[in-house]
């Protein structure tokens, strides 16, 4: 005997699977990589200083990103006390969200099997495992690219419904104070203006609605406005040049000149078609040569939904593609939606591949439940196999050694600021020669040590007197004193120095 579950019991069933998948091994990870180190950082420098609309790293101003997910992190970082723990919870909760989010979708658009289809297949998907179960932004962001799917879809394939409307709206400007891309979800306007414009079924007209339709765009301005409004009326009140040069990198320089003309991660137009989307989208990318003509087949009878929907997905692929600097993470915005226009086809696809092969379709069972059963388990397998950040270690035998003394950091990574027991001494994060500027402030502080890298050490100090702490994977690492100068190195003095010390042990 069958039992029904109601729609409510089956959506909470998925959204405890995706705790379950994506939280496995919480509180045994570490902040390993660079982007999770730098977050966490900033997140804890706000607790500590109380500069929550300009973010910086180590005293020094960080302006890559706009600030809510630092915000969000240090948020849980106070609920919890443990920030370790803070850092992975916002993509745990995107997660979760964005899961009940294509459940609902899958079950209004189509039915209860396709909403739960379209939501296993979202946490099926290796990118999803990839992001979500770290401590990035761009976990963080999918909560608003979720949100924001979902109050469009529900507007413009289900509405009228301007609530949902101006949630999406709102959704996609805290995405924007996320990551500049929040608002990606807008890009589902232009498919969608083309099927009402010629008739499509499946999709709700709204003629004479152009105050409604504005007011959304005023919505998305108010919710960038929580951080931008603050932001520039303390640097006007402070009028600090710093203030102003962060205002300017962060809406112009981070943005549009970075969209235009990226200066890392430069890659050509056809990565993520050829590097990425056929391993990172795995398994759905292996249904694709049946997925596209059965797309197809469904536009050529003016379905709505599958130009909607589809549109936005390659629309989100080519803008990010339009752009020189491309990372494999910048494409996860479009998975939602690919999930949730795929799902309709997974039982058409089954009967075809497996209608004569009953022990197949058992076989195709099988292999599901034993693919979740190995993300779970990898979730606990990571952290033990990583181990602890090596960080953490060749900082605290640098306070053992330095007896807790300045410690003067040269060519640094984030992780020895976020992992430092003492008084730290940089000249900015993005100088270039620190290990001659290091040489030059133990000349005039004697009592400071610093910390640099074995691969550039020999030019400035002598190698005997140097004491080794341990290696990353970008270097092995030396501490010295004053006496370890070699009197080879005559830098210029450094533009800027920056003092910083966590006031108590943040880890």
């Amino acid at each position: 005997m069958r039992i029904a579950l109601t729609p409510r019991i089956e959506c909470l069933g998925l959204v405890l699977l995706s705790l379950l998948l994506i939280g496995a091994g919480l509180g045994m990870r570490e902040p390993f990589n660079v982007d999770e180190e730098r977050f966490l950082g900033v997140a804890l420098e706000m607790l500590q200083s109380g500069s929550w609309f300009v973010p910086h790293r180590a005293a020094e101003i960080y302006p890559d990103k706009p600030p809510l997910f630092m915000w969000t992190v240090a948020l849980f970082t106070l609920l919890t006390g443990l920030p370790k723990v803070a850092l992975y919870l916002p993509a745990l909760l995107s997660g979760a969200v964005a899961t009940a989010c294509l459940y609902d979708l899958g079950r209004r658009l189509w039915n209860p099997r396709i909403g739960r289809i379209a939501a296993l297949l979202f946490l099926a998907t290796y990118q999803t495992y990839s992001i979500l179960r770290t401590g990035q932004i761009d976990g963080f962001l999918c909560l608003w690219t979720a949100l924001g799917m979902y109050g469009l879809v529900r507007h413009l394939l289900l509405g009228p419904a301007w609530g949902w409307f101006y949630v999406a709206c709102a959704a996609m400007g805290f995405g924007v104070i996320s990551k500049g891309v929040g608002f990606v979800p807008a890009l589902m306007l232009i498919p969608y203006a083309y099927a009402v414009r010629k008739d499509w079924r499946g999709v709700v007209a709204m003629p004479n609605q152009k105050r409604a339709w504005l007011l959304g765009l005023l919505v998305t301005l108010a919710a960038i406005a929580i951080w931008l409004v603050p932001l520039v009326l303390s640097v006007a009140l402070q009028n600090s040049a710093d203030g102003v040069e962060y205002l300017k990198n962060i809406l112009l320089h981070q943005t549009a000149q970075r969209y235009a003309s990226a200066w890392e991660h430069q890659e050509p137009f056809w990565y993520f078609f050829v590097k990425v989307i056929p391993q990172y989208w795995l398994p759905m990318f292996l249904a694709l040569p049946w997925l596209v003509p059965a797309w197809r087949r469904q536009l050529l009878k003016h379905d709505g939904r599958v130009l909607v929907l589809l549109g936005w997905v390659v629309l989100t692929l080519l803008f990010f593609s339009l752009s020189s600097g491309k990372r494999k993470l910048y494409i996860y915005p479009a998975l939602p939606g690919l999930a949730l226009i795929a799902a309709p086809l997974v039982p058409w696809l089954l009967r075809r591949w497996f209608r004569q092969r009953p022990l197949g379709r058992k076989i195709f069972m099988g292999l599901t439940v034993v693919w979740f059963c190995a993300w779970f388990a990898r979730g606990f397998i990571e952290p033990i196999k990583e181990g602890p950040n090596p960080h953490e270690e060749i900082m605290r035998q640098a306070a053992e050694i330095t007896g807790g003394a300045d410690l003067v950091l040269a060519n640094w990574r984030e992780g020895h600021w976020l992992f430092a027991q003492q008084p730290i001494v940089h000249f900015g994060f993005l100088s270039n020669s620190t290990v001659d500027q290091a040489a030059l402030w133990l000349r005039t502080h004697p009592q400071a040590f610093a910390l640099v890298p074995s691969n550039d050490f020999a030019r400035c100090f002598l190698p005997e007197k140097a004491k080794k702490l341990g290696k990353t994977s970008r270097a092995e690492w030396l501490v010295v004193g004053a006496d370890a100068d070699n009197g080879q190195c005559h830098p210029e003095p450094p533009a800027r120095v920056y003092r910083f010390v966590w006031q108590t042990a943040v880890l």
